[in-house]
């Protein structure tokens, strides 16, 4: 199914205290980034997006300098800046970093036996359930990103869920990059079952094991080793967007509450 026009709100994207209007470009492009209506490869068209934000060029190029350092754009002396690619290349070092923070996540809330952190990542457990249940590719896969960011929010820890929000974003810019295009596994794997059942039983060396197997799974998967291999997963298929087909919305909120 086509990308839909107007981006989705994106669990990569943080609440921030008294934003300022550089805060909300940011917040915007990356939406419209997770979202797939800035599509890999594209050109940050400058004149357009600040007309479609009602802002001016000068702090769009600055949001869109802290997005090149997050990885999420890149910038080429003379040939601007464009959505960033993660590739094959990248993606053992983005999912180790994944099992990095989500597990210390995860021991987090186990050490304070937090029954509401765990309520919240259940609520988002069962959301993903729900949305596997169809074939809507977006929704499965915005499910399963939400699941994985709830148990890291749910730590309470803000440092933790800001290096969780960039990590989410480039976990989508590595599904859009795909050769195969962007596929989402709909069968919910064991391993989602087994962090679940391991932050209910309280045991961290078993929620950070099933952790890591959902993440090496999820790479061999990406890199076509599970087809390789032989093991077939049940999966749905998105159809990309047309090209240049996005829309981003103005920020309205009034500039007076933004100092």
């Amino acid at each position: 199914m086509p990308h839909p026009s107007a981006h989705r709100n994106a669990p990569a994207v943080l609440r921030v205290h008294r934003p300022s209007t550089v805060d909300l470009i940011a917040t915007e492009l990356r939406n419209a980034i997770y979202s797939g209506a800035l599509a890999v490869r594209s050109p940050l068209r400058e004149v357009e997006i600040a007309r479609q934000l009602g802002v001016s060029r000068s702090p769009l190029r600055e949001a869109a300098q802290r997005l090149v350092q997050e990885g999420l754009l890149t910038a080429k002396p003379g040939q601007g800046m464009r959505v960033a690619v993660v590739g094959e290349d990248r993606l053992d070092d983005l999912f180790e970093a994944r099992v990095a923070v989500e597990s210390h996540a995860a021991r987090m809330i186990i050490d304070k036996h937090d029954d509401a952190a765990v309520a919240k990542v259940q609520r988002a457990f069962e959301h993903l359930l729900q949305a596997a249940e169809g074939n809507d590719a977006r929704a499965i896969g915005d499910a399963d990103l939400d699941f994985h960011f709830a148990l890291v929010d749910a730590a309470g820890n803000a440092h933790l869920s800001r290096y969780m929000s960039t990590l989410v974003a480039e976990t989508r810019l590595a599904a859009f990059s795909s050769k195969r295009g962007y596929i989402v596994r709909k069968d919910i794997t064991q391993s989602h079952h087994g962090i679940m059942a391991a932050l209910q039983d309280w045991d961290a060396e078993a929620a950070a094991d099933a952790i890591r197997e959902h993440m090496v799974e999820a790479v061999d998967r990406l890199t076509g080793v599970l087809e390789e291999r032989g093991v077939h997963v049940e999966t749905v298929t998105e159809e990309p967007a047309p090209a240049g087909a996005y829309a981003l919305g103005p920020i309205t909120q009034p500039l007076t509450e933004l100092s």
